[in-house]
């Protein structure tokens, strides 16, 4: 009983994503038009690009990255910058989820180090922002990204266009922000770890990488990859498979069989459409606050033909509630272990969330 707790605590989202799906089918019955309601090509990039990533992060490429680049660091200010601007641009490649993952426990350590423990949730509050805004940039920096882009045969130069004003903002904001952080001395903020990393591995993960990217440009096809990915890790690094989050990918599943469901009720798929549409970027921004971002893109994306205003509204609405992304919850939980109060960093976090969120609508009624 208290693993079921444990677990529903931990993938809430999953859980109702999946009563979602089970309740749509009382009303139509599972067939084999099921299969067609799920995007088996965002599934299959989701898993290799996690893959991936869970595979570099197994090696320590990540770390060892931030730390020859925080060598020389000196003032919390100059520490708050480079962090945050670590998780804005590398969240563009290795997703937002990977860089909290990877470089907020970094930030605790070099905080633990220089003696500026007091300074981890406005720093680790930034981050999150940082890492959910800058990777908004590219197709493969969170998942609704990647799912927009497939879904909606989205053109590179139409998929930056529409989000590139609000990550440049965004990016402003982050630095001006970083400023404000003080100017004490810190030290040892970066000592590095001694690390072998196999060559061997890192070039086989590279390589898997660059097909990554092939395949989301529709250059190499998504059977070929996911194959080839599954074949080379099990042939190199076995372990990385069990670091995929299987959760998220069922996640889709699940929201996928209950939007086709949903498509097929005229009277709601109606009511739906005439609320989304032409509203797409407050939809977007409304419903990630309740069901976070990548679900409230999934569900969104069955009523509208407008992609990019759809992609602006679920990328802003990673900014507000702590649920609005999935990332900000593995801040939040990495932060909580540190025994800060829970309370307070709520309260920094949803006030910084909101002046970045008003911000950038501001922006958003100027130039739409």
């Amino acid at each position: 009983m208290e693993n079921i707790k444990i677990f529903i605590k931990k993938e809430p989202v999953l859980i109702i994503s999946f009563l979602l799906a089970v309740g749509s089918a009382f009303v139509f019955k599972p067939s084999t038009e099921y299969l067609g309601y799920i995007d088996f090509r965002t599934l299959a990039l989701l898993f290799c690009l996690m893959a991936v990533m869970a595979g570099l992060g197994r090696l320590g490429v990540f770390r060892i990255f931030a730390e020859k680049l925080l060598k020389g660091v000196g003032s919390v200010r100059a520490l708050t910058l480079v962090l945050s601007l670590l998780c804005f641009f590398s969240a563009m490649l290795i997703t937002n989820d990977v860089a909290l993952i990877t470089f907020v426990p970094f930030t605790v350590e070099a905080l633990h180090l220089s003696g500026k423990k007091e300074k981890l949730i406005p720093i680790v509050v930034l981050e999150t922002v940082a890492a959910n805004l800058g990777s908004m940039l590219t197709p493969i920096g969170n998942p609704q990204n990647l799912y927009l882009f497939s879904a909606f045969e989205m053109g590179m130069s139409d998929f930056v266009r529409a989000v590139l004003p609000y990550t440049v903002l965004s990016l402003v904001l982050v630095v001006l922000f970083a400023m404000f952080a003080g100017n004490e001395k810190t030290e040892n903020t970066a000592q590095s770890q001694k690390t072998e990393i196999p060559a061997v591995k890192i070039s086989v993960y590279a390589i898997l990488f660059a097909v990554s990217l092939l395949t989301v440009f529709k250059v190499i096809p998504y059977p070929v990859t996911l194959a080839v990915t599954i074949a080379a890790v099990l042939a190199f690094d076995r372990k990385t498979l069990l670091n995929v989050d299987y959760s998220l990918l069922l996640t889709f599943v699940f929201l996928f069989v209950f939007i086709g469901n949903l498509g097929n009720v005229a009277p709601v798929s109606n009511f739906l459409k005439k609320i989304v549409v032409g509203n797409e970027v407050l939809a977007g921004i409304a419903a990630s606050q309740v069901f976070s971002n990548v679900p409230a893109a999934l569900l969104l994306s069955g009523f509208t033909d407008n992609a990019k205003a759809l992609l602006v509204g679920v990328n802003l609405g990673s900014l507000g509630t702590l649920i609005a992304s999935m990332a900000s919850l593995i801040s939040f939980k990495l932060a909580v272990k540190e025994n800060v109060k829970s309370g307070r960093y709520i309260l920094v976090f949803t006030a910084v969330n909101l002046i970045f969120l008003a911000a950038n609508i501001g922006l958003w009624l100027i130039i739409r």
